[in-house]
């Protein structure tokens, strides 16, 4: 656009100027040539020349003041309008009769003239050129909008969600695109319940057989009197639990990797369902609980899991930490992630238990172990990721998929729009 009306608009002010100032000399030389005449029909008829006929010839209404000079055949010359000062420009007609018309005009008014067309071009191509860029950004944004809410449908799609749909486009391509995904996350959906049914009626085919046969040895365990055989028996039943153990473990893992229940939330009111919770017990203890998030943060998660997480983690500094805890978020990267911190004063996590720190049942002494690793879990469940960030004073940090400011919810998530988070009481 810049390049058409740099090509276009420069050479057509150039023209228009010259354009104009022919136009102004034409009319000029038509002027002297309509004195020349009347010279020639008033010394015909034998009629007196006087300086005050050729006023006309001056310059009316909307022509340029011109400085007329006559020159008579018998040598006489007759002068009308005013002379000209500085520089000029002047055409010069001869009558039939021997007179000579010359006509004066000033320079610079013919020059403003042709300066005001190469202005009009200006302003008409500043114009053009801002209505261009307009038009260049409405257009961006209706081929570039589609894309991106497709981008955050596909992202969607890969944290677990497994029915985004995306309003038509208008452009055929996108619609195709997303018409694309869309069967592909059906597809997705038929396969991960299929999967869970799988797992459930595998559980429970096994569940039963195994829960006859510890009921037999348990009976067993009671019948005999020979020492070798209740070993025998208790061995084999300790082997039938951990199989059990087994079969709930890898039962509750499909489903926690089937997902599909990440939703776009708003983090302030999970982060606030949690400061509710947990203030009451801070001020008893003499500390504070202080939240720093953007309220206008949005990030993909399921709203349980991640007030499990948040709330563990403010369980945690409640526990090992001192001081202020703060909660707070920022944006990490241009990927668009979401990062959430959870600080506190005090000494920090030993040196020697920070690398473990997320491994099951590894404790100061003060709790289960269990508490962070299962958070961790949760937070690899939606995609997220917990990691420890500072040792000394100590600073876990949940990175988290975030949902930017400017997407319409609604389109993204017509099935189920930013929503706030669920009072699920945690656990204790």
């Amino acid at each position: 656009m810049t390049v058409a009306v740099v090509l276009l608009g420069f050479p057509l002010a150039f023209l228009g100027a010259q354009l104009v100032r022919e136009n102004e000399m034409q009319a000029l030389q038509s002027r002297a040539a309509d004195t020349a005449r009347a010279v020639d029909f008033r010394l015909e008829q034998d009629i007196p020349l006087t300086n005050r006929m050729f006023e006309n010839a001056a310059g009316g209404p909307g022509d340029i003041p011109a400085s007329v000079v006559v020159q008579a055949p018998d040598g006489e010359v007759y002068r009308a309008g005013d002379r000209i000062q500085g520089r000029s420009l002047s055409v010069k007609v001869d009558s039939d009769t021997g007179a000579t018309v010359l006509l004066y005009v000033s320079w610079w008014d013919v020059f403003w003239l042709s300066a005001r067309v190469i202005a009009l071009v200006v302003v008409a191509a500043v114009v053009a050129f801002a209505a261009g860029i307009a038009m260049a950004i409405w257009q961006a944004n209706r081929l570039t909008a589609p894309l991106v809410y497709l981008a955050a449908s596909a992202e969607q799609l890969g944290a677990g969600q497994v029915r985004p749909r995306l309003e038509p486009s208008g452009v055929e391509e996108i619609d195709l695109v997303a018409a694309e995904l869309a069967r592909s996350a059906d597809r997705m959906a038929g396969r991960l319940a299929a999967e869970r049914q799988f797992a459930s009626d595998a559980s429970h085919q096994l569940r039963t057989p195994l829960t006859a046969l510890s009921m037999r040895l348990e009976e067993i365990m009671l019948a005999t009197d020979d020492p070798t055989v209740g070993e025998e028996a208790r061995i084999s039943l300790e082997q039938v639990e951990r199989l059990v153990r087994v079969v709930d473990d890898l039962l509750a893992s499909s489903r926690r990797v089937a997902g599909g229940t990440t939703e776009a939330l708003r983090l302030l009111e999970v982060v606030h369902q949690q400061e509710e919770e947990w203030q009451p017990t801070f001020q008893a203890v003499g500390r504070r609980l202080v939240v720093e998030v953007d309220p206008a943060t949005q990030v993909l998660a399921t709203p349980g899991a991640l007030a499990q997480v948040i709330a563990t983690l403010v369980e945690n500094s409640l526990k090992h930490g001192a001081g202020t805890t703060t909660v707070r978020s920022r944006p990490s990267g241009p990927s668009g992630a979401v990062v959430v911190e959870v600080a506190d004063e005090g000494a920090g996590v030993p040196d020697d238990l920070a690398p473990r720190i997320f491994e099951r049942e590894v404790t100061s002494g003060r709790g289960t172990g269990l508490g962070l690793a299962l958070a961790r879990d949760l937070a690899s469940a939606d995609g997220g990721r917990l990691e420890l960030a500072q040792r000394r004073p100590a600073v876990f940090a949940l990175f988290l998929s975030g949902v930017p400011a400017s997407l319409r919810p609604d389109v993204v998530l017509p099935l189920g729009a930013v929503v706030s988070a669920r009072p699920d009481r945690r656990r204790r």
